[in-house]
C-alpha cells in the first residue's frame, strides 16, 4: 500500500521546502559587528587595555542591548563579570594601600 503523500509526490502535488539555489540569508546568518566577534567580547579583549570597556559592555547588558541579537549576550555577561572582578579588585588595593 503506497501512502497518500507519496501519491502525491509522484502526481506532481507537492511543496518545495527550500531551494538549495536560493541562498537567503537568516536574521542570524549575517556577521556579528566588531570584527566578527560581538561587542560584548570585542569589550572584553579591549577592556584587557582599557578597562572601562567593561563598563561600557556592562552598561548595555544591563540595558538589554542583547534583544536585538542574543549572540551578543555571553559576551556582553563576560565583560559585566569582568567589570565586577576589576572593581573588587581595584577596592581591595585601595583599601591596603590605605590600611
Amino acid at each position: 500500500m503506497v501512502s497518500s503523500d507519496l501519491k502525491e509526490h509522484e502526481n506532481g502535488n507537492y511543496t518545495l521546502i527550500g531551494d538549495a539555489e536560493d541562498n537567503q540569508l537568516g536574521y542570524f546568518d549575517n556577521p556579528l559587528p566588531c570584527f566578527g566577534c560581538g561587542i560584548g567580547w570585542f569589550c572584553l579583549l579591549l577592556g584587557f587595555v582599557l578597562p572601562l570597556m567593561w563598563y561600557y559592555a556592562t552598561i548595555l547588558y544591563f540595558g538589554n542591548y542583547y534583544r536585538k541579537d542574543p549572540r551578543e549576550r555571553t559576551g556582553l555577561a563576560a565583560s559585566a563579570i569582568a567589570a565586577l572582578i576589576f572593581t573588587v579588585a581595584v577596592l581591595i588595593t585601595i583599601i591596603i594601600i590605605v590600611l
